[in-house]
């Protein structure tokens, strides 16, 4: 089945954090509003709703459905728009990204089937089944150290040539393996870094851009940095990735998006409230936290208004 392609993906696109109340542990809708605002207006290229950083894996169909609605209604087609689909099993894999499509999500980003460990067989025929029925173009995305599945570059080899396969999120750090990636780079088919402390070095050997969670608290940054690196501006995007080093260390000391979201409850967007087994950022963080902020001025940003 071929699926047009949707606008061509590039530089910093934003894997959105999820704000829930704190007093009910319910969505904040209004929150999330205005996060998805405040990228925009600082230059995101991009948008990824319920991924990993969005809690994707915590939330029920109708509150997916929701915040993909939410987001749909204040992006108004201004950048693409990603929904986190990826299941454990195919056909839920399927089932989800039917829903993200009817909700307005204009790509699917499909992580590796965490736990069960399928073989690269078994992998090739998971992704091209969605991207053959679920209704929207795929990116893929790898993530071995939270899913125990390495999806291996002759398999995405394979998985390229389906027309309904557009790109690849690698978190891997390794740099053979983005080499090896980009050599499958083209015109319809975009490799992504989906780690920022490497992500400048990616796009400077060739990548398109980076799926980033910095990008939640700095994306005019992490927007700034990729237009540098993909400009091959060796000299401005290692100063800029300089700068955002504390970012992405303070946002490292616990499990992804703990510590991001201390950060943004900061910068005003919602509670750092997180679905169980998750917990608050520990208080022996709290003072680094603040002093990267402090330290990055992204507390003063004017992009903050609005």
């Amino acid at each position: 089945m071929h699926i047009p392609l949707p606008l061509k993906l590039s530089g910093s696109i934003c894997a959105l954090a999820t704000p829930f109340r704190a007093t009910d542990d319910a969505l904040d809708l209004d929150a999330f509003a205005r996060l998805v605002g405040f990228q925009i207006r600082s230059g995101t290229r991009g948008l990824v709703v319920a991924g990993s950083t969005g809690e994707g894996a915590a939330l029920d169909a109708a509150e997916f459905r929701s915040l993909v609605e939410a987001a749909c209604r204040e992006n108004a087609g201004r950048v693409p728009l990603l929904a986190g689909t990826g299941m454990q099993s195919t056909r839920k894999t399927i089932e989800q990204t039917r829903l993200a499509a009817a909700a307005g999500a204009e790509l699917a980003l499909v992580v590796t089937p965490a736990y069960v460990r399928p073989t690269q067989e078994g992998l090739y025929r998971h992704f091209s089944e969605v991207a053959e029925h679920g209704g929207l173009p795929v990116m893929l995305y790898n993530v071995p150290s939270r899913t125990a599945c390495d999806l291996l570059p002759e398999t995405v080899a394979r998985l390229c040539r389906h027309t309904g396969i557009i790109g690849i999120k690698e978190a891997r750090v390794e740099e053979q393996r983005m080499r090896d990636l980009l050599d499958l780079g083209s015109e319809s088919f975009a490799v992504f870094s989906g780690d920022d402390p490497t992500c400048a070095r990616a796009i400077l050997a060739g990548a398109a851009g980076v799926v980033s969670v910095a990008a939640n608290v700095a994306p005019a940054a992490m927007q700034a940095l990729s237009v540098s690196a993909a400009q091959g501006d060796v000299e401005e995007s290692n100063r800029l990735d300089l700068c955002l080093r504390d970012l992405y260390e303070v946002l490292a000391v616990e499990p992804n998006p703990t510590p991001l979201k201390w950060c943004l409850r900061r910068l005003g967007f919602g509670a750092d409230h997180l679905r169980l087994p998750l917990l608050p950022l520990s208080a022996a963080y709290h003072a680094q936290a603040e002093r990267v902020l402090n330290e990055s001025g992204l507390l003063e940003s004017p992009h903050l208004a609005g």
